[in-house]
């Protein structure tokens, strides 16, 4: 009854910018940290940012200064704002989040479907 969907992935020339957006729907009691993992062909995934509900923040450090990382709690929504793209940054983004919906009473780990992120040269 709880889900993550994700949109805002695509294909970018080396220096773009792109959004992903990450909405959760369902009955929801309280939704605690977001973020947003990648996974490269070949490597292990790996986490990129996440935001506490409070606010704070944690990144890896190749994309420190590039990336942001937001949310909206209102709306139950992440955010991740790419700048100054690279090829590195090529991958499948997922979307995850500790939420506890209300009718269980205890958090569970959701993931979004992924969305491919190209970065061209």
């Amino acid at each position: 009854q709880v889900q993550l969907v994700e949109s805002g992935g695509g294909l970018v020339q080396a220096g773009g910018s792109l959004r992903l957006s990450c909405a959760a729907s369902g009955v929801i009691r309280s939704i605690n940290v977001m973020g947003w993992y990648r996974q490269a062909p070949g490597k292990q995934r790996e986490l990129v940012a996440d935001i506490r509900s409070g606010g704070s923040t944690n990144y890896v450090d190749s994309v420190k200064g590039r990336f942001t990382i937001s949310r909206d709690n209102a709306k139950g929504t992440v955010y991740l704002q790419m700048n100054s793209l690279k090829p590195e940054d090529t991958a499948v983004y997922y979307c995850n989040a500790d939420i506890t919906p209300l009718v269980v009473g205890r958090s569970l780990m959701y993931w979004g479907q992924g969305t491919q992120v190209t970065v061209s040269s």
